[in-house]
């Protein structure tokens, strides 16, 4: 006989929320206010570079590497207007700390239309809701700010967990703090392999966020997939039966 369903866990980033503006467009706007003009395409171009090379070189903010969130992404703000050929050291610091601290506002942020109605709808069904996020230790801030944070009963960021997504040792601290079983956990997100194939592989109910409809994987069911988080309620309760 099946446990009835009694946690969602949530990805956050282009799940419930996306940066509001390009990162191209947030760089400039933060150079202007130092008295520097940027291309904001050429920002972008720069921006991409350098997250690659950072994300290869320095997995999941550098953290056992002895690096953290904040001086992760100050370095790739550094690195990235460096390649737009801003050389001043004191200048470069001075935007990238002021961008790792205004990106904890709402302001640069967009909630989806459908996120607060299916925290609430879910909370309404009387489940518990949590975060598994391969984000920073600036999440909660965010949340805060954007008037997400009192949805949820924990939160759990790769930076602070230690292991990122698809590592299984999140989901298994994630578990933990749910303090049930595995088919009593549902996990939602936008990613195939961080927020389908990871968390299902521990016996979790993985549901595949496809807002776009540009997941063609064969092995996603059609249950498992939802075109808008409105569709996850009802979705949810099959599984509360």
């Amino acid at each position: 006989m099946r446990a009835p369903l009694r946690w969602v866990l949530w990805d956050v980033k282009d799940t419930l929320l996306k940066v509001r503006s390009s990162v191209g467009e947030q760089y400039c706007k933060e150079a202007e206010q130092m008295g520097l003009r940027l291309s904001a395409v050429e920002v972008n171009t720069a921006f991409r570079q350098v997250y690659q090379s950072y994300s290869r070189r320095y997995p999941n903010y550098g953290i056992s590497q002895g690096l953290n969130g904040q001086a992760w992404w100050t370095g790739v703000v550094r690195d990235t207007l460096s390649l737009c050929r801003v050389q001043d050291p004191a200048l470069l610091n001075t935007v990238a700390n002021n961008l790792y601290h205004n990106f904890c506002n709402a302001e640069n942020w967009e909630v989806f239309p459908d996120s607060v109605r299916a925290l609430e709808r879910c909370s309404s069904l009387g489940l518990k809701l949590g975060v598994v996020s391969n984000f920073d230790s600036r999440l909660e801030a965010i949340l805060h700010s954007c008037g997400l944070l009192s949805h949820f009963s924990f939160l759990i960021t790769s930076e602070e967990a230690g292991v990122a997504k698809p590592s299984l040792a999140i989901f298994d601290q994630a578990l933990h703090n749910c303090g049930t079983a595995a088919d009593c956990v549902a996990h939602v997100g936008d990613h195939y392999v961080n927020d389908y194939l990871s968390p299902r592989s521990v016996g979790i109910h993985g549901f595949l966020l496809d807002r776009q409809n540009k997941h063609n994987q064969a092995d996603v069911l059609l249950e498992h997939r939802l075109g808008s988080l409105d569709e996850l309620p009802s979705r949810l309760l099959q599984l509360m039966d």
